[in-house]
């Protein structure tokens, strides 16, 4: 929120109150620094009357991550819902130092690579987040950057509908009180050439500076401001990144307000947030996700493709068999039916139950599906319409929303006719919620499309726990996707539990899988969608989707999209972690775009299940590293200034380069970091750094093998084969010079583990590469090498 007009004017009705010096340090624990900072500079004890002071504790939370908060009311109430920090209780291992410099008069806290020093020189106020390998500055919070305002009551909620004045509507809002409200700012430095990233799933510009950003989850599309997914954490190319460890909603200001800062504030009295030291992208995002948790590997069948019955169209067994025999026919390997809404009855969503109108033996019919070899996920979500069968048992239970007002049930009409939300809150409505699901896990359901959870009002609202509701708001995702996520885990064991969900917040890559929400069938929706992805990788979500070919069409006509995005959608959401087939008016079966889109989706599913070996031993790293599986230049390459803002293309694990075509000519161009890297599906070097510009047919795109690395190629018809038995080939581009190229073998059995490694030794001729010899250890045979070359590749 901006508090400010210009340099020298404050807001109307607004006071700001800086932390200007410190006037006194203690130590309540060791380790812990706290200072009480004043909002004027003291010259006597007439100027500590009448005036707000600001109270800053700093301290260690772990290796690499300083902890920060600062208030004012310390005694203010807050029921605002608090985030798990350090699930894993081994990575809560603070190494930290407190010491205090007479001479320069700052008390400096240390905790591994990082330091904050605070100078308590009076009218000096600074914390300086420095580096302890070479003493740089990362960032700071100085001159009028810790403030405590008293401001406006209407620090907006980005909602198109923020005025309605329909208390049925989810954005009602009531009428501001009359009084200010209080607000805690924190502003950190920018350094001149410094790019800002994260803070979530965002469709806009990749490099979020310039712009002001609200984190409030919206159901708004692809193609809006808004966004989903609204995770408190950035990143730089300066080697940190700031996490805020709030679920309110938190307004930044990047370069925005103050040109040289991130300016962050939220209402209420308190503001908390942790420094976190890289230096590289990787490190910052390994220690990011040792604070907020790590995603655990999906189930391997995950990886395969998904065919949705889309969102508006008519089906019932028979259509369902026919699409899948369709795609058996043209040799397109399916590894997930997904019914989307209307697998029930229309009015009742949801009530559990598939509509016994085209589905009398839902049971039968699902084991028939899975005689198929075919996994099967049904669309589910938070709301329960007033016609479902199950309305008035949660409703008598109290296993909905309340109003604050009168105790009643908040209902709506928004999305299902009077429909209420559970209360996930309450440990009873979600035992109840998973009950539910247990049965539909019974008769042969595998998995779930874990769809809204943002559409969470948030005035005159009452939740079971006394949470704060507008803080709720966010946090509500992570509540409603970990009981669905904890009901499979139970249910069939944590190596089978995925969810395919939509919202999310801080912490909700433990809970995967997450696809990207409503998007454009255009060229700028496909664009949209991979800069949403790249940011959200950013945030320590490692395995993500979204909607091949673009969920609606530009005006939400009905057509079938058009076959030249389609099919370059599918060579992008086939070389993702998690590939979807989703639309919302028309099915989305290759055959009705036109036969070649088939044989490019045939092409592209099957080369993600050769790729596998290799898919799922960067998925091993990804979770254990916190590292995206899809991935923005930046995090391989964060030395090279031009991959710092590419965002039409990506790194797909360490060793795969890929950048999509966005437009019907089949033009690329695309940038090649420094290194000879060899085309997996052409043979073709390029040699970096360079910018290229070629055209591909629809068969192909730029899909490079990096220098040194080695691809683990296996055959099988569906993504969970036993890889280590049916590796095939060995696949090297290029080799820079002697040594051993090494690739890890993933374990079938033993999932998240690897059962030997496969070898290959470069020996020089001439100083070049002349000879190349292939060993495995483990079980197996070592595979057949096959380097890459204009008559050799995939």
């Amino acid at each position: 929120m901006k508090f400010t007009h210009g340099y020298w004017f404050d807001r109307e009705h607004t006071s700001i109150y800086n932390a200007v010096e410190v006037a006194e340090v203690t130590e309540p624990q060791p380790g812990q620094l706290r200072a009480l900072c004043t909002t004027r500079h003291v010259s006597n004890r007439g100027d500590t009357l009448n005036r707000p002071t600001i109270t800053l504790s700093i301290s260690a939370a772990s290796s690499g991550i300083i902890s920060c908060s600062a208030w004012h009311f310390r005694g203010a109430k807050n029921t605002e819902p608090r985030f798990t920090l350090f699930p894993e209780a081994k990575d809560k291992n603070p190494d930290g130092n407190l010491s205090h410099e007479d001479s320069s008069n700052t008390s400096t806290i240390s905790s591994g690579g990082i330091r904050a020093v605070l100078n308590k020189n009076p009218s000096a106020f600074r914390i300086a987040f420095e580096s302890t390998e070479d003493g740089k500055t990362l960032t700071d919070v100085g001159f009028a950057s810790l403030q405590h305002v008293i401001g406006p009551p209407n620090q907006g909620i980005p909602s198109p509908l923020e005025a309605s004045t329909n208390i049925a509507d989810p954005y009602y809002r009531a009428p501001a009180s009359r009084s200010n409200k209080p607000y805690m700012s924190v502003s950190l430095g920018l350094e001149v050439g410094e790019y800002v990233y994260g803070l979530g799933e965002r469709f806009g510009p990749f490099v979020k500076n310039g712009q002001e950003i609200d984190l409030w989850n919206e159901d708004a599309g692809t193609c809006t401001p808004y966004t989903y997914k609204n995770v408190p954490f950035y990143m730089t190319n300066r080697g940190y990144g700031i996490f805020f460890d709030h679920s309110d909603l938190l307004s930044y200001e990047i370069q925005n307000e103050k040109l040289a800062k991130v300016q962050v504030s939220i209402q209420g009295e308190e503001i908390r947030w942790f420094v976190i030291y890289g230096p590289t992208p990787k490190d910052i995002l390994r220690r990011y996700t040792s604070l907020t948790g790590h995603p655990p590997l999906p189930p391997t069948w995950s990886f395969g493709l998904y065919l949705s019955t889309s969102f508006l169209t008519d089906y019932d067994e028979k259509t369902v068999n026919t699409q899948l025999d369709g795609m058996a026919s043209r040799d397109i390997p399916v590894s997930v039916l997904h019914f989307d809404c209307f697998w029930m009855r229309a009015h009742a969503w949801t009530n559990f139950t598939f509509d016994p109108k085209f589905f009398p033996d839902p049971k039968a019919f699902l084991c028939r599906l899975h005689d198929r070899g075919v996994k099967v996920c049904v669309w589910i979500n938070a709301y329960i319409a007033q016609d479902s069968e199950v309305f008035d048992e949660a409703a008598r239970n109290n296993y909905l929303i309340r109003r604050q007002s009168d105790g009643s049930v908040w209902q709506s009409d928004i999305w299902q006719a009077g429909m209420g939300i559970v209360d996930f809150t309450n440990p009873a409505a979600r035992e109840w919620y998973q009950r539910q699901l247990e049965t539909l896990l019974d008769a042969g359901v595998d998995t779930f499309k874990t769809d809204f959870g943002e559409r969470i009002p948030w005035e005159d609202v009452r939740f079971h726990n006394g949470m704060d509701p507008r803080a709720g708001h966010n946090y509500y995702s992570l509540l409603y996707n970990r009981a669905v996520y904890d009901a499979i885990a139970r249910k069939r064991g944590p190596s089978q539990a995925a969810v395919f969900a939509r919202a999310a917040t801080a912490g909700g890559q433990t809970m995967p899988v997450h696809w990207g929400g409503d998007c454009e069938s255009t060229w700028a929706g496909m664009a949209q969608t991979l800069r949403g992805g790249l940011s959200l990788g950013l945030c320590g979500f490692a395995f993500w989707s979204h909607d091949i070919g673009g969920f609606m069409s530009e005006g939400l006509t009905s057509e079938t999209p058009a076959a030249a995005i389609y099919k370059r959608w599918l060579q992008f959401g086939l070389l993702s972690s998690h590939s979807r087939l989703h639309g919302s008016h028309t099915y989305r079966v290759p055959w009705l775009v036109d036969e070649e889109a088939s044989a490019v989706l045939g092409r592209f599913a099957r080369l993600k299940n050769m790729l596998m070996p290799y898919v799922y031993a960067q998925a091993v790293e990804c979770c254990r590293e916190g590292l995206p599986l899809l991935r923005a230049m930046l995090v391989e390459f964060p030395e090279d200034r031009v991959c710092q803002t590419l965002d039409q293309q990506y790194m797909f694990g360490d060793s795969l380069l890929v950048a999509p075509v966005f437009n019907a000519e089949g033009v690329c161009e695309y940038y090649v970091p420094a290194g000879t890297w060899i085309g997996l599906l052409d043979g073709k070097k390029r040699v970096g750094p360079a910018w290229v510009k070629e055209t591909f047919d629809n068969f192909h795109l730029p899909l490079l093998l990096r220098e040194d690395r080695a691809l683990l190629v296996g055959t099988g018809d569906r993504p969970d084969y036993e890889w280590p038995a049916r590796l095939t080939k060995v696949v090297v581009g290029s080799a820079s010079g002697r040594g051993v190229i090494e690739a890890p073998v993933p374990s079938a059995s033993e999932l998240g583990q690897f059962c030997g490694c496969v070898r290959v030794s470069v020996a020089l001729g001439d100083d070049k590469p002349s000879s190349f010899s292939v060993e495995r250890d483990g079980q197996g045979e070592p595979p057949e090498l096959l380097m890459l070359g204009e008559s050799s590749h995939l």
